[in-house]
């Protein structure tokens, strides 16, 4: 089923670099401005192995046949998919990013809850406000101190084991895809820079959204909006 899923799926997005990504200021399609609608080439069978070898698990069955024959990374949803990269003879994702990712904990199961919500809420409560401090320098301690148990509670490694940063929305909001564990192939939201936790991608209907589903939307509604603009 997978082999068949991506069938002229890179044709179809091929064929969307040929049409304006702009009209005045504003994108066609959000995000396009920056992909252009460029991929970029497969992985082989050889290099898929090597970097599933590397990481020490298989990927989504979705997210590796994407690879096998749509392409690396490059256009899709917002700013487009991070791209695997081969640099310095081992393999990576880049993207604005998705460094975040522990590419040698893939193999871990992803989290499904996050920290807990009492405390995310108790931290809140604490955060200084600078018109509560006469000095500025005081508030800056102060801060400093308050942001580096914020950071810890939700910006914890180990909150993201057996995810890829796979996407950057803009403002710091990303989506992951998960490689390991129950939420295997499933895309998540992380908005944590809005102070809220990871939470799974759910569609109209409160379904859980995988890769291919991920993809397929975006790819539908980018070649909707750029034929609706052709007219």
């Amino acid at each position: 089923m997978d082999d068949q899923l991506w069938v002229g799926v890179r044709e179809r997005v091929q064929a969307l670099a040929g049409v304006p990504v702009q009209t005045g200021s504003r994108p066609v399609v959000f995000g396009a401005n920056g992909h252009h609608f460029r991929l970029e080439q497969v992985l082989s069978p050889k290099e898929l192995a090597e970097l599933e070898a590397q990481i020490g698990v298989r990927l989504p069955e979705e997210y590796r046949t994407f690879l096998l024959q749509v392409g690396a990374g490059g256009a899709g949803p917002a700013y487009g998919v991070f791209s695997v990269q081969l640099k310095d003879g081992r393999w990576q994702w880049a993207g604005d990013g998705a460094d975040l990712a522990d590419a040698s904990r893939l193999a871990e199961p992803f989290p499904v809850a996050g920290p807990d919500p009492t405390i995310v809420e108790a931290l809140l409560k604490r955060c200084p406000q600078e018109e509560d401090f006469d000095d500025i320098e005081d508030f800056d301690t102060a801060y400093e101190a308050w942001d580096g148990q914020w950071l810890e509670v939700m910006w914890n490694p180990q909150r993201t084991v057996g995810g890829i940063a796979l996407c950057h929305l803009g403002c710091a909001r990303r989506q992951w895809l998960v490689v390991s564990g129950p939420e295997q192939g499933r895309i998540w939201s992380d908005d944590r820079v809005d102070e809220v936790d990871l939470a799974p991608l759910l569609d109209a209907d409160d379904q859980p959204v995988t890769f291919a589903r991920w993809y397929l939307d975006w790819l539908d509604h980018a070649e909707q909006q750029t034929h609706s603009q052709q007219k």
